[in-house]
């Protein structure tokens, strides 16, 4: 073989080696990149608020969340693993763990009552059948109801007596106190939002007390010079540059009148008024979104301080930042964001401003 040809032969070894090596530590940095965004998204604790919890089993929870987590009343929802032989297990050790696939639910009781909800949940399961729901098989699809307060238990088996009478066969859903709930892996959390052509046992077609929906294909971000035209100088730095504008000389700081607040970059919906409160910061205050999915959340250490940055989806622009520090009896969140990068449309405007549907909130 001529020298020439050996070198090229090696040349070409080495650049296939370098390129496999890119590959794996591209592929490293992006997943490294989506651990930082599970990592940075808040988790609200609802054990001390005014709100109600419990916990249901029905088959494969892609479904069972999506189906709640659009109802009016439900203020947040999460998939995990409940009442299981162990403290801890994940989505490919569950058949040996015996844990069943539930989602946790918070809803506002005086919105939606215990009874309705889980009148709802008997009507989108096979309650009589043991360990399968849909396509599904096996004990980690079995239907459960667990509570953590006990006071719950009459009106659950209250609920399900009543169930029983359009029955022939027993009813086999499991009615316990929760032992134990581990928190899915985050690609399970909001399936069907992720991936809307994604398998699901429960029919979506007919959500009761169904929560008007955001897409983010509705909301499409303008060019940089639109932008810049629509905005003041102090609006686009905010938006685009990460600024931050001067605290209780903003306008919404303290607006008290009832509405929505949308991104003034793309107009999507993002926080409602009813979830508006005064923390004593100058800068608007929200317990949580008007829906989870609207925002995006971003480690942040600038500054010295390590912080989670608030961005809407759409628009991907800077709204502020989320602390733990909020209303207790609403979850303990607080949304800290800059007048700058919303618009506030007025509860009489919605209508003609084409947010109508959000006037369900209002009623």
């Amino acid at each position: 073989m001529k020298p020439s040809t050996k070198k090229i032969i090696i040349y070409a070894i080495l650049g296939l080696m370098i390129l496999i090596a890119f590959s794996y530590f591209t592929r490293d940095t992006e997943k490294y990149s989506t651990e930082d965004a599970v990592r940075a998204e808040p988790m609200p604790d609802y054990s001390n608020s005014r709100y109600k919890e419990i916990y249901l089993a029905g088959g494969c929870f892609w479904g069972v969340q999506a189906y709640f987590d659009r109802m009016l009343g439900v203020v947040y929802t999460n998939v995990g693993y409940a009442n299981g032989e162990s403290e801890d297990t994940d989505y490919y050790s569950i058949g040996e763990t015996g844990h069943a696939e539930a989602i946790y639910v918070v809803f506002d009781p005086d919105i939606l009552s215990l009874e309705e909800l889980l009148g709802y949940f008997y009507g989108i399961i096979e309650p009589t059948v043991l360990n399968r729901q849909g396509n599904d098989i096996g004990t980690q699809y079995r239907t459960g109801i667990y509570y953590v307060d006990p006071e719950d238990f009459e009106t659950i088996k209250r609920v399900t007596e009543q169930e029983q009478e359009k029955h022939d066969e027993p009813i086999v859903t499991e009615i316990e106190l929760l032992q134990n709930y581990i928190l899915a892996e985050e690609y399970h959390q909001d399936y069907l939002v992720k991936n809307p052509g994604g398998y699901c046992h429960v029919d979506l077609s007919n959500i009761p007390r169904e929560r008007p929906a955001v897409y983010k294909n509705a909301y499409p971000k303008p060019g940089d010079s639109e932008i810049r035209s629509e905005l003041t100088s102090l609006q686009y730095s905010i938006t685009q540059e990460n600024a931050t504008e001067t605290p209780f000389q903003n306008p919404y700081w303290n607006n008290e009148e009832h509405g929505l607040y949308v991104d003034i970059v793309t107009g999507e919906p993002l926080f409602l008024s009813l979830d508006k409160f005064d923390s004593g910061s100058g800068w608007p205050s929200f317990t949580r979104p008007v829906q989870r999915e609207v925002l995006t959340y971003h480690i942040d250490e600038s500054l010295g301080m390590a912080r989670t940055e608030v961005r809407s989806r759409s628009g991907d622009s800077h709204l502020g930042h989320v602390f733990d520090d909020g209303p207790v009896e609403e979850g303990g969140l607080r949304y800290c964001i800059n007048s700058g990068a919303l618009r506030f449309i007025h509860e009489d405007d919605l209508e003609k401003e084409g947010y109508g549907d959000f006037l369900i909130y209002f009623r």
